[in-house]
């Protein structure tokens, strides 16, 4: 029974940083129309800033700030330079973040080597609580809090606030929302800085859980392709949901059917594409 619970614990806490990770990627590909094979090196380099800021004096939460600010200005350089000029060119798009990922990778391997890093915790949240027979770390059920506040955060901005409907608006009828004096090549850079911020801030987070190594992109980035499939691209609901179907699955696939753990991570995403091809929450596209 206890094993049961700390994997449904785990599960729950591994969803939380799937949907930091997936928020972001959700947006832009939803939103902007651009597959971002970058996001998951995006996650790793912003663990790896978050390991720079701490050695340099910052304490937790401030370095994970820092991480999420500096990925934001990385993501918008790219976006600028790069991606824009890429405009609705899919296939180009696709190798040039595929490219991108790999250098990032290399160049992670370089300045942090290729031992496995670890972020500690903040001291107050290394302790354990008693949860439902089991002691389970505290940092991990502030992880998904801090998933929680995310998705609230996004969710008013998106859907409550002037530049959420510029967003929108944009995304619906670019040509129009130009007309009206919107500038929606600065919203779709807005969007990208706050995909990579998300992605950079998930990555600190997932620190003292997943630990840091190379190849943490290569890890990460196919969980957040399964959750943008299951929820939907474009929708924070289905990125939320999607998150902790996803951390569901792969803990228990792991510890319960290793042999088979991706047929049963993999199966459903196949199952959704054949179903519902815009996901759980997505809206079709129109015809």
């Amino acid at each position: 029974m206890n094993l049961w619970v700390l994997l449904a614990i785990n599960s729950i806490a591994m969803g939380g940083l799937l949907f930091l990770l997936s928020a972001g990627f959700s947006l832009i590909f939803g939103l902007m129309k651009i597959p971002n094979l970058t996001h998951g090196a995006f996650f790793m380099l912003g663990a790896y800033l978050g390991i720079s800021f701490i050695r340099l004096g910052a304490p937790f939460w401030l370095a994970a700030i820092l991480a999420a600010l500096t990925m934001a200005a990385i993501g918008g350089i790219i976006e600028r330079l790069l991606l824009r000029r890429l405009a609705n060119q899919h296939q180009a798009q696709v190798l040039v973040t595929l490219g991108l990922s790999f250098m990032i990778a290399d160049l992670c391997l370089m300045f942090w080597g290729g031992d496995p890093l670890a972020i500690q915790a903040p001291e107050a949240l290394r302790v354990t609580v008693p949860m439902l027979g089991v002691r389970f770390p505290l940092y991990r059920l502030a992880a998904v809090l801090v998933a929680v506040l995310a998705f609230a955060i996004l969710w008013l901005m998106i859907d409550r606030t002037r530049l959420g409907a510029m967003i929108r608006a944009g995304v619906d009828d670019p040509a129009m929302a130009r007309v009206v004096g919107i500038r929606v090549s600065r919203l779709f850079t807005i969007i990208f800085c706050l995909g990579a911020g998300l992605a950079g801030f998930g990555g600190v987070m997932g620190g003292p859980i997943l630990s840091v190594y190379p190849g943490l992109d290569t890890d990460m980035l196919p969980l957040a392709l399964i959750v943008v499939i299951l929820g939907g691209s474009g929708s924070l609901v289905g990125a939320l949901v999607g998150s902790f179907i996803v951390g569901f699955l792969y803990n228990f696939g792991q510890a319960m059917f290793p042999e088979i753990a991706y047929v049963i991570l993999f199966l459903p995403m196949l199952i959704v594409l054949v179903v519902r091809p815009q996901g759980l929450f997505g809206k079709a596209a129109a015809s």
